[in-house]
């Protein structure tokens, strides 16, 4: 493709326009031939823009490994990791990013971001007056000193600040493990039933006058109301127990999972532990398990225990243009399908490994879980089935990559694996 074609293609994607498939084909084979970080950045860039974020983070993950003294290579990931939530990921590449240009404004404007989503208002103000320092017509940082101006008003009464009021209520909701997220002013408080409540913090901090004489007062007594809302616990130990169930999540539920009972698992995975519920999955908060007198050991012997007493079939499928379908005949393609949000948890549970060996037969088993509702597997001798589930996208809440199952172990397949 001639240079001009391709700077054109280049130009479109800072634009933030989205590329057709074969100029992002052209785009990747350009990428390929140069091998630096600008244009593996740029083929990034292009599946953001086309909202492909997940496909674009792993790019760029490996052109800042590649080139750890590339700014833009750090400043890429920190914001597209900003795009999808993930915060605390987001941190140490912008970090890195600054460290290496500590005069930088791009950096500066996505921590400040960060910042401002956590409610770490202080943070974020001096980011942002540093960044007007630099360059006094920076939109971007006006436009988040405006946010700051609207979200931080000044304390009733001579109390303490809105800054101080949030921080303490934060640090108390956290320690008392109540599921929440602070964004755009408003605290976000996950009901018992599956529900959200949103509450305005303005609102919170203008009525905490009435509720405490002191700070620590004010934010013990509102953090106890809002904990009273949030997760339905059953009221004992015992029917805590007999309610809990394993959750299996990769890593990157980690943050969004915070406070929430969990232990490490096989190959990489999280076990959560959640309560039995047909309508949302609820997960334990890890400050409970005190209240209750549970240990977490307790936790995850009685949540595999009731796993083991809800057992599922393994059911054969048929897998046609993408679309999966029950099959009264053995395919080489096997589900555990029960629906329920705990089959991936099912596959590590000696009974169902048990029905498994009987339908495959022994050695090891291709397990895929990218579709969360439920887990696939087939024989790993099975190229032809192995195929199909290599050919198969992830949902949004599935997790990625490919597993190995033997001898009871899972496991996860390198790459190389996987283009075999």
């Amino acid at each position: 493709m001639r240079a001009v074609e391709i700077d054109r293609i280049r130009e479109k994607v800072w634009n933030g326009e989205v590329l057709n498939d074969a100029e992002l084909m052209a785009l990747q084979h350009a990428a390929q031939r140069d091998g630096g970080p600008v244009w593996r950045t740029t083929v990034a860039q292009a599946l953001i823009n086309a909202d492909a974020v997940t496909q674009a983070i792993p790019i760029l993950e490996a052109v800042r490994r590649d080139f750890p003294s590339d700014v833009q290579a750090h400043l890429a990931l920190g914001r597209a990791l900003i795009s999808v939530e993930k915060w605390n990921e987001a941190e140490g590449p912008l970090k890195a990013a600054l460290a290496l240009n500590a005069q930088d404004p791009e950096p500066m404007k996505a921590l400040a971001t960060i910042a401002l989503r956590r409610a770490e208002f202080e943070r974020a103000r001096a980011l942002v007056l540093e960044v007007l320092r630099i360059d006094p017509l920076d939109e971007e940082a006006m436009m988040l000193r405006g946010e700051l101006e609207a979200l931080v008003p000044s304390p009733p009464g001579g109390g303490p600040s809105f800054d101080e009021f949030t921080r303490a209520l934060i640090d108390r909701l956290k320690a008392q493990s109540t599921p929440h997220v602070v964004a755009k002013g408003q605290l976000s408080i996950r009901l018992g039933r599956g529900g959200v409540a949103r509450f305005s913090l303005e609102d919170l901090f203008k009525d905490s006058s009435r509720l405490g004489s002191s700070l620590a007062e004010t934010v013990e007594l509102l953090a106890r109301e809002l904990a009273e809302r949030s997760l339905g616990l059953p009221p004992g130990q015992a029917q805590l127990l007999a309610k809990v169930l394993p959750v299996v999540r990769d890593s990157s539920f980690l943050e969004r999972g915070e406070g929430a009972a969990r232990r490490e698992g096989p190959g990489g995975l999280w076990l959560f532990f959640a309560l039995d519920d047909p309508e949302a999955v609820l997960y334990v908060p890890d400050g409970v398990l005190a209240a209750y007198r549970v240990s977490l050991e307790e936790l995850d012997e009685a949540a595999w225990k009731n796993l083991e007493a809800r057992p599922t079939e393994v059911r054969a499928l048929e897998l046609e243009q993408g679309a999966l379908r029950l099959s009264n005949i053995p395919t080489g393609l096997w589900a555990l399908a029960h629906g329920d949000g705990h089959d991936a948890a099912r596959l590590l549970t000696a009974s169902h490994q048990v029905s498994m060996e009987k339908v495959t037969g022994p050695g090891p088993l291709r397990v895929y879980l990218g579709l969360r509702e439920l887990v696939l597997f087939c024989r790993e001798d099975d190229a032809v089935s192995v195929k199909k589930l290599q050919g198969l996208d992830a949902a949004r809440e599935g997790i990625v990559g490919a597993w190995q199952l033997l001898d009871g172990r899972l496991t996860s397949l390198p790459e190389w694996d996987l283009e075999e």
